[in-house]
């Protein structure tokens, strides 16, 4: 080889590889236009348009919430959550950022051209991101969902190639900004299954791979007639007892007297009931999530009937602390939560309009009535000092909050009170919202959050409403309140297994 040849002029430099890439682009592009799709013509330019501002996605969410499990609603909000943040970050910097022109659509038959050509710049694809970052999201939350909300997504990014508006780059560049969007979300809000409450202490529990020696009681008003159904085609042998709610605790009592495992489906006063008798029998109890809420279930990873079966199959049992309330001869035990304050009022009047208006706008309607009405704090003595309170919460086990979402409970057998106070003051409405808003660990003049392991309240006025895991009571004089450590064994399937 001759000394005198530069072998550097030779080297391609990004310029050129760029070009390269824009012309392997255009040729893909025209590839594509020139293919026959006879499938493709009635469907993709019409699931391209309904992708416009989000809508198919939002209908997909919709329909998916509309499921009523606790997971799919879960995929929804988080498919909307990493389609917003992708949505934002393509519109705000990638089409600033890169402005490339759009096709031209010469080579597209016009059956496939859309009737409104997009207007803004070519890269990425925003309908691209939109559909991966959803469908990214819903997967990263319940995998099966996804699967089922992925064929829809590469639909909608090839349509953006087959109907003239995008580059096959563009496509590209849309989805893996719309996958990376739903990554980032899960960096700020992590899925349930990231936060696995710790399984321990572990409790030695009868595997009864058929259900023989389960009673499970199901009240009949909390809608649980499909769980129940599932729960028994996985477990044939269980015993199912079906009772209206008056009926409801006469059933738990004789079936702890016969049961090998206390089974219980209902909502939150119903697991009430069937945890103080638990208790008060020594049995096992298995809780099946079949009301509103279902914090004490899904807080034990039991989401489902799949997941009870599992546990109960397989002998996979916790124990967790429950808490004990006592005040002038009265006393209760709680698995979530007792508040004093505001709260029990609005628990009766969730209730009062519940079954004109159903579970959660009777919770919105309740809380408008109650905190409009004219009323005075709450008077007790808390830490040595008189107090006005608009709330007193006091939770079974400390609640975390996970990124942006509403708090939950890690570990159901920490040996601590949550306890949260509103401070008694002038527009409890803003106080309260604060409150809600600024989270479990903060100090302020209007709200305080502490963590003890037992709490003894003076000075009660007569009257004064107490609530306990939805059921309410009154109270007066002096109100204590103790932790039962892992006193209570609770089905659930342990990680791993």
């Amino acid at each position: 080889m001759s000394p005198d040849v530069d072998l550097t002029a030779r080297r391609p430099g990004p310029r050129f590889l760029r070009d390269r890439l824009l012309a392997l682009d255009s040729r893909l592009f025209e590839f594509a236009a020139g293919r026959n799709w006879p499938a493709a013509e009635p469907i993709l330019p019409r699931l391209s348009r309904s992708a416009n501002h989000g809508v198919l996605w939002f209908a997909t969410a919709a329909a998916m919430a509309a499921s009523r499990t606790p997971r799919s609603r879960r995929a929804a909000a988080r498919g909307l959550a990493s389609l917003t943040l992708a949505s934002l970050t393509i519109n705000t910097l990638g089409k600033r950022s890169v402005r490339r022109t759009r096709p031209v659509l010469d080579p597209v038959p016009l059956v496939r051209q859309l009737k409104r050509q997009p207007i803004t710049t070519s890269f990425p694809s925003g309908h691209s991101a939109s559909a991966a970052a959803f469908a990214t999201g819903v997967a990263l939350e319940s995998p099966a969902w996804g699967a089922a909300v992925a064929p829809a997504a590469w639909s909608v990014a090839l349509s953006r190639v087959y109907t003239g508006v995008h580059f096959p780059s563009d496509v590209l560049a849309g989805a893996a900004l719309g996958a990376g969007a739903a990554f980032a979300v899960r960096g700020l809000v992590p899925t349930r299954a990231q936060v696995v409450p710790p399984a321990r202490p572990r409790a030695q529990v009868p595997a009864l791979p058929d259900g023989e020696g389960l009673v499970m009681v199901a009240n009949t008003a909390s809608g649980t007639a499909d769980r129940v159904r599932a729960l028994h085609d996985g477990l044939p042998l269980a015993e199912i007892v079906e009772c209206e709610p008056t009926d409801v605790r006469a059933e738990l009592e004789k079936a702890a007297a016969r049961a090998t495992v206390l089974g219980v489906c209902g909502g939150d006063g119903t697991v009430n009931a069937a945890a103080e008798i638990a208790l008060r029998h020594g049995v096992p109890l298995a809780v099946l999530p079949g009301g509103t809420l279902n914090h004490f279930a899904y807080d034990l990873g039991v989401e489902g009937a799949r997941d009870l079966t599992r546990a109960v199959q397989q002998g996979e049992a916790v124990r967790v602390d429950a808490g004990r309330f006592s005040s002038d001869g009265r006393e209760g035990v709680f698995v979530n939560a007792c508040s004093l304050g505001v709260y029990p009022e609005l628990v009766r009047e969730r209730e009062r309009w519940s079954r004109r208006v159903g579970g959660w706008p009777a919770g919105v309607v309740g809380a408008l009535r109650v905190l409009r009405a004219d009323r005075h704090p709450l008077e007790a003595g808390f830490r040595g000092r008189t107090r006005p309170l608009w709330l007193l919460f006091v939770g079974n086990g400390t609640y975390h909050r996970m990124g942006l979402t509403p708090g939950r409970r890690t570990d159901l057998a920490d040996g601590q009170f949550d306890v949260r106070v509103v401070h008694g003051g002038r527009r409890p409405a803003l106080r309260l919202l604060a409150a809600a808003v600024a989270g479990p660990l903060t100090r302020s003049p209007a709200h305080a959050a502490v963590q003890v392991g037992r709490l003894h309240l003076s000075g009660v006025a007569p009257g004064t409403l107490l609530a306990y895991d939805g059921e309410v009571t009154d109270v007066e004089g002096a109100v204590t309140l103790e932790k039962l450590p892992e006193a209570l064994t609770v089905y659930r399937p342990l990680p791993g297994n």
